[in-house]
């Protein structure tokens, strides 16, 4: 490695009278030649190249993918590198009644939410999938079903990418629910982890659900994938990606229509490239990938 010194400008300031001017110039003039190093990576071997970097290290998107940098989301090796588009469904009846979903099948998409829904596919019509995969309750089945329109590869149900079961709060408004069964409600909303009916955790189960969904998808053959789902589950994948407990379940929010973006390298490791993102709700915003 070979190092070299170079000079750093420090601009300095001072409010004296002009009588020290001279002086100020002075401690101008030493400020400004702070010397500072810079190393090259020159060594016997010859310089580093990209061709090199390439032929060393597995690439994740565009950043250099180092070995045990994060955790395997698989534990076992994929065919190739995955990229993954997770789609929260459009705005459903009961999410604009303000009522508690969960499992439940009765809500379904109103008309905005299928606007939000061709949106996204407006959004994402210039990206190329293998396949989409979505939970087969209504709001996502019929939301999958209007961004996959016009696409050969049939859709794709899996029970594992349906939402949290939260039993008796499923259909009430969350103004009631929070009156006639306060204790769970409240631990529900503030302590969600922790909330349990009959011995039953919900959220832990969601958990153990959306390792189950990652590796149904990532050991689909193909690269490039479309999902389409719900909040708390898509809340779930991104959480488990990203090795993170289930405490930490209310740290990420997802609109609606709202598109999140990971790719995985062939050891089944998640980078995640993009949150929420929401521009095609608002404009006739396009991604290109």
């Amino acid at each position: 490695m070979v190092c070299e010194a170079l000079s750093l400008t420090i601009p300095f300031f001072t409010n004296l009278a002009s009588k020290d001017a001279k002086l100020a110039t002075n401690r101008y003039n030493l400020c400004r030649s702070t010397p500072r190093i810079r190393c090259s990576s020159s060594s016997a071997e010859g310089p580093v190249t990209a061709d090199k970097l390439e032929n060393d290290y597995a690439l994740t998107g565009t950043a250099y993918d180092f070995e045990r940098g994060t955790i395997s989301i698989t534990r076992e090796s994929l065919s190739s590198p995955k990229k993954v588009i997770l789609v929260r469904h459009g705005l459903s009846t009961w999410n604009e009644e303000g009522r508690v979903q969960g499992s439940s099948n009765l809500s379904v998409l109103t008309e905005a939410g299928v606007k939000q829904a061709e949106r996204c596919r407006h959004a994402l019509a210039k990206m190329h999938f293998d396949k989409c995969f979505s939970s087969p309750i209504s709001r996502a089945k019929t939301t999958a079903e209007v961004l996959w329109q016009g696409r050969e590869e049939p859709l794709v149900f899996l029970d594992s990418l349906k939402e949290a079961h939260l039993f008796f709060l499923e259909g009430m408004k969350n103004v009631d629910a929070k009156v006639i069964y306060p204790k769970e409600y409240i631990t529900w909303r503030e302590d969600p982890a922790n909330f349990y009916v009959n011995g039953v955790y919900p959220l832990r189960r969601l958990w153990a659900t959306a390792r189950d969904a990652w590796r149904e998808i990532l050991f689909t053959p193909g690269e490039s994938f479309l999902v389409v789902t719900h909040k708390s589950i898509v809340r779930a994948l991104i959480c488990t990606a990203l090795g993170l407990p289930p405490e930490r379940f209310r740290s990420i929010d997802v609109n609606n229509g709202g598109i999140s973006t990971f790719v995985f390298n062939k050891r089944g490791e998640a980078m995640l490239k993009s949150l929420n993102m929401t521009a095609h709700m608002y404009s006739d915003h396009v991604y290109l990938s």
